[in-house]
């Protein structure tokens, strides 16, 4: 049974994912502040964690910075606030996903089954050799899961590393916002285009020498995305 920790200080909303989770036969357990969550994020093993940004304690973007200093669980970021600003301050900082407020519980349920069976899909992998991909001076370890820029490791997020793989694998051929973000989040992209923009963005700061002229993710205008071998 996976287990979810949700950090939220709404007492109601938190009680009603709990039970919407749990008719879905996952384990939830429950911090209402911030402080609080990240201490049990920490010390405890979950599988996925649901964080609200407004906080007591301390606010969700701290939480989910200390959060995936030290652990690659899937993060998915709930707010009332409705600003890509802070939708890209989120994800920039490691959460896999984001939600805006309000939502249907049914649809949390649903992000939440993908999360996990994308994540469950790519660390239950078998024993075997390496798979490497390597395109110009960049070197994918899938198997690892590392990345390697001219022999410096660069540390990914976990939809980074999906994100690059899919497309390095997949060359020379456009794909739309909403494609990638169906093919790396497993879900139609209900509004979430700014999920793809911004992980690209970081992509690039860690892979491109000049982002402002990029060499290997290639913006096609009024389009999408392509990598360039």
């Amino acid at each position: 049974m996976s287990k979810i920790l949700i950090i939220e200080d709404e007492v109601a909303i938190a009680d009603l994912e709990k039970d919407y989770l749990e008719l879905s036969d996952f384990q939830v357990d429950i911090e209402n502040a911030g402080d609080v969550g990240l201490e049990r994020a920490l010390k405890d093993d979950y599988d996925l964690i649901i964080l609200d940004l407004m906080l007591s304690g301390m606010d969700g973007f701290e939480v989910c910075k200390k959060i995936r200093e030290e652990k690659n669980v899937p993060i998915l970021m709930v707010s009332a606030k409705k600003d890509d600003i802070d939708k890209i301050r989120g994800l920039g900082l490691g959460a896999d996903d984001y939600m805006t407020k309000p939502f249907s519980p049914s649809e949390l349920v649903a992000r939440v089954k993908a999360h996990l069976a994308r994540y469950n899909r790519l660390v239950g992998s078998g024993e075997r050799k390496n798979d490497i991909v390597e395109i110009r001076g960049i070197k994918i370890d899938k198997t690892a899961r590392r990345v390697y820029i001219d022999g410096e490791e660069k540390n990914f997020t976990t939809k980074e590393f999906d994100l690059l793989t899919f497309l390095a694998e997949n060359p020379n051929r456009v794909y739309t916002k909403d494609e990638l973000f169906r093919e790396i989040w497993d879900m139609d992209s209900i509004g979430d285009i700014a999920t793809v923009t911004v992980h690209i963005k970081k992509i690039r700061e860690k892979i491109e020498f000049d982002t402002a002229n990029p060499q290997y993710i290639e913006t096609i205008w009024g389009v999408g995305y392509r990598f360039k071998v």
